[in-house]
């Protein structure tokens, strides 16, 4: 499918001013990370303690917020998990500065004194396997005979039964929820009258401390250099080195201005943000490689033809197609961005705004930068021959 048909842009007539142009944003987006805003690092990178909870019903979030600012640890970043109606939401809590340490106890504690009423009483909904079958063991509801770990034995089964229950729906709302449970009939009645359900549900507790987030971020940088550099010897081989420089300025230029976006607009840098980095990569050397592809070709076709006017041809013959790519990756990314919800809000994010940059990047940047190298080339064999 084409819609341009025969035209005839002359791209390079004026790519020293988009060259420029790159050149002011990417300092402009240097100046943004180094020494403006710089980089928000979400838990994955800065350390912290990251828990997924699912509600009754819709919470407050303001008081969510403020139940656990008030431990005063460190920043907390709520998100929705899925639709509405679901109630779940992954809560995000810094380390304070080059601190380890796991804060997932006092931060759901801190949710039960403020969603739950105070009690003593089993918590079903907060409390972990070894917990539940401690409490049940010293409750001994079954009245069973023996030392305290034949009587764990004995309780571990209910409580793994009463987990995967928990884990199945999410929440349990009442002891109703748990009819399918392996429960003893004795276990079940002091659940009933003696077991706390409360408001919300702990479904996950994760930690990362800040050096393993500092070796994250070390490992992310290495991600996108050696993918760069990849990119580099591969069209190296595939054309010439002078395509190759092109297409990984091209590359570089699209990271950077990605990345000072993400920056100007406090989005965090999590693993999905890198993974959309790594994406934009790979995407935006696919369209320079397409054009690059085109250069060889008329090149071999119409021999002796000056290089721009290679370059050309073969930008417009393209046109078309890139368009047409780009254009519906584009949408199919908005989409995401639009409704894909606040999990893959800033990858998507990340991949709209690379996506333009990539697009133009292939025509202004990868192509004029191979044809300087070229030219610079040119001269360097003509000034040998000369010499000799």
């Amino acid at each position: 499918m084409r819609f341009l048909h025969d035209t005839k842009i002359r791209f390079m007539k004026y790519r020293w001013h988009w060259i420029i142009v790159s050149t002011v944003l990417n300092l402009t987006a240097i100046g943004v990370i180094f020494f403006g805003p710089g980089f928000k690092y979400g838990v994955d990178f800065a350390g912290g303690t990251q828990l997924t909870v699912k509600f009754r019903s819709q919470p407050d979030l303001g008081r969510v917020r403020r139940a656990l600012e008030s431990l005063k640890i460190g920043t907390v970043t709520i998100q929705r998990v899925g639709n509405e109606d679901v109630h779940e939401f992954l809560i995000r809590m810094q380390n304070p500065k080059r601190t380890e340490g796991d804060f997932a106890t006092v931060m759901v504690d801190a949710l039960d004194r403020e969603f739950n009423a105070k009690s003593s009483a089993m918590k079903l909904n907060l409390q972990g396997a070894d917990t539940i079958t401690d409490e049940l063991a010293q409750a001994n509801p079954d009245h069973a005979n023996g030392t305290q770990a034949e009587l764990q034995e004995h309780y571990k089964p209910m409580a793994e039964a009463i987990l995967a229950a928990r884990k199945k729906l999410g929440i349990l709302t009442n002891a109703a929820d748990l009819q399918g449970a392996a429960l003893s009939p004795a276990v079940r009645a002091y659940v009933d009258q003696d077991a706390h359900f409360g408001e919300f549900a702990l479904e996950a507790a994760d930690n990362v401390g800040p050096l393993v987030g500092k070796d994250l971020r070390q490992k992310a940088l290495y991600a996108v250099a050696f993918s760069l550099l990849g990119m580099l010897i591969y069209i190296w081989f595939r054309f010439k080195l002078q395509y190759g420089l092109g297409a990984i300025i091209a590359n570089f230029h699209d990271v950077m201005l990605t990345l000072g976006v993400l920056s100007l607009t406090g989005r965090e840098m999590e693993i999905p943000t890198i993974a959309a980095l790594l994406t934009l990569v790979g995407y935006s050397v696919n369209d320079t490689v397409i054009i690059f592809d085109r250069i060889r070709e008329t090149q071999k076709l119409e021999r002796g033809k000056p290089l721009v006017e290679v370059m050309d041809d073969a930008i417009n013959r393209t046109l078309s197609r890139t368009i047409i790519t780009s254009g519906l990756t584009w949408l199919v990314v908005l989409s995401l961005f639009l409704f894909g919800g606040h999990v893959i809000n800033t990858f998507a994010f990340t991949l709209l705004v690379g996506i333009i940059f990539g697009t133009y990047s292939s025509i202004y940047i990868a192509s004029p930068f191979a044809l300087a190298v070229s030219n610079w080339q040119e001269k360097r064999k003509a000034a040998h021959r000369r010499r000799k």
